[in-house]
């Protein structure tokens, strides 16, 4: 904030109890308002934000989150035809899916649903049925791939991303076609056989 000018007259020599010649001692640093006070950085700057070290810990690895959506009718599975220019798995069926932002998983779930297929579903009724730890290849991010069931929802899926998804069908988890996302298919034989977690991708 923009000091105002000294008065007239607001000298040193001018000050009573002052003598000529003699100076102020130097003020002190006012202390920020609340909520003015900016987050330190890795190296106590105000200024910096958090280096990688000040958020993981030591030879921790980030890992990608990925949420899918189990819904079955009348003993079938719902997967999706990935659009064959599809930046991922084009060509492929594969559950309604998505990665996490800032959010929770099961909010980013209900979020995609509905962008994705025009699906309502509560938060409340989802059910972790499945965990895939995956490894694409050695050099990319680790990805968690949680599976969750719908107990109930509203609405029938719709083509509301036509450049990523060609169809939606249900399909008999015994018939499932050739050309399925390789850890969905894995975790389809999991959750049916009542697995909760699956590793793939990792050297043992």
């Amino acid at each position: 904030m923009p000091h105002s000018p000294s008065p007239v007259g607001d000298s040193p020599a001018a000050r009573p109890g002052r003598r000529v010649g003699e100076q102020d001692a130097p003020a002190p640093p006012a202390a920020p308002l609340d909520g003015d006070r900016a987050p330190r950085g890795a190296g106590g700057s105000r200024d910096a934000p958090p280096g990688p070290s000040a958020l993981f810990p030591s030879g921790s690895v980030p890992q990608i989150v990925g949420v899918h959506l189990h819904l079955e009718r009348d003993g079938k599975v719902l997967l999706g035809l990935r659009h064959p220019d599809s930046a991922y798995a084009g060509g492929l069926w594969h559950f309604l899916a998505g990665h996490c932002e800032t959010e929770s998983a099961t909010a980013c779930l209900v979020r995609e649903a509905y962008e994705e297929a025009g699906l309502v579903v509560d938060p409340a009724d989802l059910d972790l049925v499945h965990v895939v730890h995956l490894l694409h290849r050695p050099g990319v991010p680790p990805r968690v791939q949680l599976f969750f069931r719908a107990r109930r929802w509203e609405g029938v899926p719709e083509l509301r991303e036509p450049d990523k998804c060609a169809a939606w069908r249900w399909w008999d988890p015994k018939g499932l076609p050739d050309a399925l996302v390789p850890y969905a298919r894995a975790a389809i034989e999991g959750i049916g056989a009542g697995r909760p977690y699956t590793e793939t991708g990792w050297s043992r």
